[in-house]
């Protein structure tokens, strides 16, 4: 029990005073002659225990009633918080993500939550409400309702920690008041499980909802596995969260018609193989039939007639290496010699290779350094007789180290970056103990500095590294100098190296993750690319070079599906995004060895218990019906014990 006003309780102390005056009160008989002096003593006995009694039971009454009413004024009460009218602070998170489309017993987890919220919480009860990506600060379940009716999935769940730290910035700074924090979700198995903390000031209540059925079958990916001059076959891969499944149908659409329909055995996992036409574009959708989540029923994807990348050798010796590299079908190749240069091509490349010049005049360099602000890709390989003061000139321009004088001792090419994003995406299934190194008969010492190492000789100096999208060689690559061109590891290198100068569009991307692809155009002053469909126009962030607009994106655009670049209303070409695939699995986490917070699976259940712990119990009205029985006992004492 506590009080609202313990000072009160002081005046208990009065109690003493009735005390004082039972225990102090003289009282003189006087003296009477009576022949039976007998009888009259016995009288007299009796008279003086009852009084007595009396008197005890009284005083007894009396103080009863007046601590009956001392304790009223000082209103007593029964909670479990430690102040009376203590005011309630209720953040509530509501998950949103995509797994909250799986139905529970009472239909989709998200809408039953929906549902649960606005029937449970009070209309004028003041609260604050976030999901993974809308808040709501300081409101009413009233004025939110329609809100809350309309909610959306959200394309990117909060991770549990943030969503728990942003709960607890809504709350204010007073710390007389109770903090209550409602996390509402399904607790899918995460990279890390839920982490509650320790905080004394905040009560965490967890809502887990569970679903009825654990069973979902998504589309986690698709690539092209084989190309031929005339078809493309394109691999779909399948995954089964659940039970197995003997016959799953498998569509594929381009442009809304159906263009093939296949059915699949799965058990984990499956895959499902399309053949389409080579060199026609595709706007296309894979799509199954699972009546779990629907998110990830359906992944859309694009085959462009892909712009070719612009390439320029400017030569002082042979190119034929390069050539069987960049092929007619993905690459425009255009070969120099250099006494015959055309600067005005240079603008107009995406890759540039200076191959084994002697000499690097200053016009050259500055318009190489234009080249590559402008988002292009240089490749410098030095001849045996250069001009070494106009090769550092160039490798000043790019923060590279300069080169020292030729040396002819043989080296070994022994160490391969795998790491590097040349050789970091599907190059190498696994690092090479036993790699057939390749011989070098003169090079140009250089130290690394600035520079990013993409292969090293045996003494840790590089071979080829890159900074500021420059790649230098240290050594000329000819056969008489170098076995370099001998090996499988000379076309990845090029290859990857030209990727990095126009990054063409992928068959689709995924939204949530951060997305760059390059788009050919050429654009007018103050013009934007957007894209664009059915449900969305996004302006994307953007970067305009000479021939071309690099894009990136992130959590934008918000919904899957394909979508048109446009340059005002022409379409250069689409580009899919569809729905991240972590949510498809359907696992939950555990909460039975979790301390310090109240785990339900019902949402009213959770509103109800703090309803009940914030309640307070006012007393003081059955101490004032204490004082008055008190009171009347005290009138029958007097009035009737004789």
């Amino acid at each position: 029990m506590q009080f609202k006003h313990p000072e009160l309780l002081y005046a208990l102390f009065l109690l003493l005073i009735p005390i004082i005056v039972h225990l102090f009160q003289l009282r003189k008989f006087q003296k009477e002659a009576f022949t039976n002096v007998a009888f009259l003593k016995k009288v007299s006995l009796q008279t003086r225990k009852s009084a007595q009694i009396k008197k005890w039971l009284t005083l007894l009454t009396r103080m009863g009633i007046l601590a009956a009413i001392v304790i009223a004024f000082a209103q007593p009460f029964t909670s479990k918080t430690k102040t009376f009218n203590t005011k309630s602070e209720t953040v509530i998170y509501l998950d949103n993500s995509f797994s909250m489309q799986v139905k529970g017993a009472k239909g989709e987890l998200l809408k039953r939550a929906v549902s649960d919220i606005i029937s449970t919480i009070p209309d004028d009860e003041t609260i604050s409400l976030i999901t993974n990506d809308n808040s709501f600060r300081n409101t009413t379940i009233k004025a939110i309702t329609n809100d809350l009716l309309q909610l959306n999935y959200s394309t990117n769940q909060l991770p549990y920690e943030a969503a728990l730290l942003k709960s607890k910035k809504y709350f204010s700074k007073n710390s007389n008041t109770i903090k209550n924090v409602v996390f509402i979700s399904d607790f899918q198995q995460k990279d890390t499980n839920f982490k509650a903390g320790n905080d004394k000031n905040t009560t965490l209540n967890l809502v887990q909802l569970k679903p009825v059925n654990k069973n979902n079958v998504s589309i986690d990916s698709l690539y092209i596995s084989k190309r031929t001059s005339s078809n493309i076959e394109l691999t779909v891969n399948l995954k089964n969260n659940g039970s197995n499944l003997n016959n799953l149908p498998v569509s594929l659409y381009n442009n809304g018609n159906l263009l093939t329909k296949s059915s699949v055995k799965i058990t984990d996992k499956a895959t499902a193989v399309f053949t389409l036409p080579a060199n026609e574009s595709i706007d296309g959708k894979v799509s199954i039939d699972d009546v779990n989540l629907q998110f990830d029923n359906t992944l859309y994807f694009n085959i462009n007639n892909n712009s070719q990348i612009n390439v320029l050798a400017i030569n002082e010796t042979s190119d034929a290496f390069l050539k069987s590299i960049y092929t007619a079908n993905e690459f425009s190749y255009k070969s120099t010699a250099f006494n015959q240069l055309n600067y005005s091509d240079i603008t107009s490349q995406n890759l540039i290779i200076l191959n084994e010049l002697n000499q690097i005049p200053s016009s050259l360099t500055t318009a190489l350094k234009s080249f590559t602000t402008n988002g292009g890709v240089l490749i410098v390989i030095p001849s045996e007789n250069i001009d070494i003061q106009d090769y550092n000139n160039i490798l000043l321009n790019y923060n590279f180290n300069p080169f020292s004088a030729l040396s002819k001792t043989e080296k070994r090419l022994t160490t391969i970056n795998y790491s590097h994003p040349l050789y970091s995406d599907g190059v190498f299934e696994k690092q090479i103990s036993n790699f057939q190194y390749p011989k070098i008969k003169s090079y140009y010492p250089q130290n690394l500095a600035n520079a990013s190492a993409v292969l090293q000789f045996e003494d840790g100096k590089p071979f080829l590294s890159e900074n500021n999208n420059a790649f230098v060689f240290t050594s000329a690559l000819n056969r008489k100098n170098s076995s370099f061109q001998d090996i499988n590891l000379i076309v990845p290198t090029f290859y990857n190296i030209s990727k990095r100068s126009l990054q063409l569009s992928n068959l689709y991307y995924t939204i949530g993750k951060e997305n760059t692809y390059d788009v050919v155009t050429d654009l007018q002053q103050d013009a934007v690319l957007t894209l664009v469909n059915d449900n969305a126009n996004v302006i994307p962030q953007q970067q305009y070079f000479n021939n071309k607009v690099a894009i990136t994106t992130s959590e934008t655009p918000e919904k899957a599906g394909i979508y048109n670049i446009k340059n005002k209303s022409e379409i250069i070409e689409n580009v899919s995004y569809n729905y991240n695939r972590n949510e498809s699995s359907l696992v939950y986490q555990n909460f039975s060895n979790l301390d310090n917070v109240t785990v339900s699976n019902s949402i009213s259940e959770v509103f109800n218990t703090i309803k009940k712990d914030n309640k307070v119990n006012a007393l003081w009205k059955w101490f004032v019906i204490l004082a008055l029985i008190l009171l009347v006992f005290e009138m029958l004492i007097l009035k009737y014990f004789k």
